[in-house]
């Protein structure tokens, strides 16, 4: 117990200290968890052996997985299918030949050049699904296509470990005496149990389809009565109880078929996403899940043998980055084939060009199977290693191409703008759309400038006129008419962009009347400082409407109820003109003693003045009577 306890207190101690610097310095958590294993295994040796402990890591995939399978309906995996069968088979069959090509020149036997070829077409989920989820690119299409992949390589491992023994020399599948086939799977030698082993191939078959079907009828029938049940018990402490069982017992029900546990669990989170309690189970789910995953990206820094590379480290490193090459090339051509464009394209590519941690459970199949050699695997171990410690400055070069590709782009393709308007309205989407559609109903014209070409092509379709581009440009502003238009209307997404677009445009033309969209009340200080003179925050006239309602539902009348939203919202746009004298974006709220001082003092006297005009309404409500 106490070596366990000093053991997780430093893989703890390694986390806080490496992944807040890592997410600092823009390198990601992941890089960050990848750098802290770095430094208490190979680099100061307080860590040796993370065998065992990598394997327990390993589960943060399944709930990693579980997580995912809530965010899809089964009718948008459905739609996925092209991708999962086509984009995922084919990457998966381009990069084995590939890989099976490149070392049988290397003078490697067939069977072990396709058994290499079948660890090294594998990519890790546990990394790329993190970083795109940090980065809020899983919903783009780059990001879709990625996900398909992955997934359609974690369904591919379970053949991958039938085929494996096929390919060792001395082979170590026997048929037993009833005619039926016994097999040494990678995951047999955690557990002793198995609903498989000794049955014929059609009953393990079976078997398997039985335990598939249970989980989709469990969560189809039995899971939301199970949930109303705990919830009615009004103990929260037991619905995370019953999240972490069913992960825990679809994984172990999974293992117990011969099946991935990252399969089932996603299977039943795609199963339950179109239940009630589904956020529920996200928030109870993601705190493990996060835990899990920074330990194993610890483990795989830490399990780096140093001393292995040291004895060969051109040609570990070089094979590892040739790895990284030849399936980024696959990946590549696949994007193209697919038609993938621009930043998908690149995602795609660099996001899978990585080995993964399945690629460790084949390894060390293989190496029980005698398909590879002792020098072999540890050399593959390494490779796989080093190439997912090589992903997040994968995606540091995507980041940076990202960028690249954007200016080329708006440089190239912006619309040559031959109108000008009394209106400047800069960025369409859901803010931008409802101040263009209220001008439109009053029959006042304004000029629409947006850099999303689907946006600006539906507004043609509507027959509606819009520009392409980028808003920022000072150049587009001006054939747009920013000298003599009156009102400039700012509905871009990215607070910085706002900004600087607001500073330009007051520069050029002081006497602008500038209407911003504000992120927080953060950015409401910024915009001030920047000249804009009407400010919105996203959400907080809808908060207000929000909060009307409750207050009509809690007990006052429809009358009180507006005066109070009209109070407050008139109230709270002075408050915030007197505070932003006392913002310094140079501190937090808390640390700028002057601000959090008036601020107190502001928020006391409206709610004064609520309660003046409330108790106004009634005494003239009584002199009326």
């Amino acid at each position: 117990m106490d070596t366990f306890l000093l053991q997780a207190s430093v893989f703890l101690a390694a986390a806080v200290i490496a992944v807040p610097v890592a997410a600092r310095l823009g390198l990601g958590s992941v890089l960050g968890y990848l750098i802290a294993g770095l430094i208490i295994g190979p680099g100061l040796g307080i860590v040796a052996d993370t065998e065992d402990l990598r394997h327990f890591a390993e589960f943060g995939v399944v709930m990693m997985l579980f997580l995912i399978g809530l965010e899809l309906e089964p009718r948008a995996l459905w739609d996925m299918r092209h991708r999962l069968i086509g984009l995922g088979g084919l990457q998966i069959t381009m990069t084995m030949a590939a890989v099976f090509i490149a070392c049988s020149l290397m003078g490697m036997l067939w069977q072990t050049a396709l058994a290499v070829g079948m660890i090294m077409a594998l990519s890790s989920t546990a990394i790329v699904l993190q970083t795109l989820t940090e980065k809020g690119l899983v919903k783009t299409s780059g990001g879709r296509s990625t996900f398909s992949v992955l997934l359609t390589q974690d369904i591919a491992v379970i053949p991958m470990l039938v085929v494996l023994p096929l390919l060792a020399t001395v082979s170590p599948i026997s048929a037993n005496p009833d005619g039926s086939i016994s097999r040494n799977l990678a995951h047999d030698s955690h557990h002793g149990l198995s609903l498989v082993e000794g049955l014929p191939g059609w009953g393990a078959a079976l078997v398997t389809l039985g335990a598939i079907a249970a989980i989709i009828l469990g969560g189809v029938f039995g899971a939301r009565p199970l949930f109303r049940y705990i919830h009615s018990a009004k103990l929260p402490e037991m619905f995370t109880a019953v999240a972490l069982l069913i992960v825990i017992g679809i994984g172990a029900l999974m293992m117990l078929v011969g099946l991935s546990p990252a399969l089932g669990t996603f299977l039943a989170g795609v199963v339950l996403a179109n239940s009630e309690f589904r956020h529920e189970l996200e928030s109870d789910i993601a705190p493990f899940k996060g835990l899990l995953l920074g330990l194993f990206f610890i483990t795989v820094g830490a399990g780096i043998d140093i001393e292995a590379l040291g004895r060969e480290p051109l040609t570990i490193i070089g094979l590892a980055l040739g790895v990284i090459v030849l399936k980024g090339t696959v990946l590549y051509v696949l994007g193209v084939a697919f038609k993938l464009k621009g930043r998908g394209r690149w995602l795609f590519t660099l996001g899978l060009a990585q080995a993964g941690e399945f690629g460790f459970v084949l390894i060390s199949f293989g190496l029980q199977q005698q398909v590879l050699t002792q020098r072999l695997s540890d050399q593959l171990l390494l490779i796989v290693a080093l190439s997912m410690l090589i992903t997040p400055l994968l995606f540091l070069l995507f980041d940076w191409l990202e960028k690249r590709l954007e200016h080329g782009t708006e440089t190239i393709e912006d619309d040559q703008i031959d109108e000008t308007g009394p209106v400047i309205i800069a960025g369409i989407g859901r803010f931008g759309q409802l101040v263009y559609r209220l001008l439109q109903s009053t029959g006042k014209k304004a000029v629409v400038i947006d850099r999303d070409m689907q946006t600006i092509q539906m507004m043609r379709q509507m027959g509606y006129k819009g520009f392409f581009g980028d808003p920022t440009r000072p150049e587009l502003l001006h054939a747009a008419g920013i000298d003599s238009a009156r009102v400039l209307v700012v509905a871009l997404d990215d607070p910085k962009q706002v900004n600087r677009l607001v500073a330009y445009a007051r520069r050029v033309r002081p006497d602008l009347h500038i209407v911003a969209r504000a992120r927080d009340r953060t950015h409401v200080y910024q915009l001030y400082q920047a000249g804009a003179d009407d400010i919105v925050r996203e959400l907080f006239d809808s908060a207000l409407r929000a909060g009307r309602y409750v207050l009509e539902n809690v007990g006052m009348s429809e009358y009180e109820a507006a005066i109070a939203q009209e109070t407050f919202f008139h109230e709270d746009r002075q408050n915030i003109r007197a505070l932003a004298t006392h913002w310094d974006p140079t501190k937090t709220a808390a640390e700028n003693p002057a601000y959090m001082a008036r601020a107190v003092e502001l928020e006391k006297e409206l709610e004064r003045k609520l309660y003046e005009r409330l108790e106004a309404k009634d005494k003239s409500d009584e002199d009326a009577a």
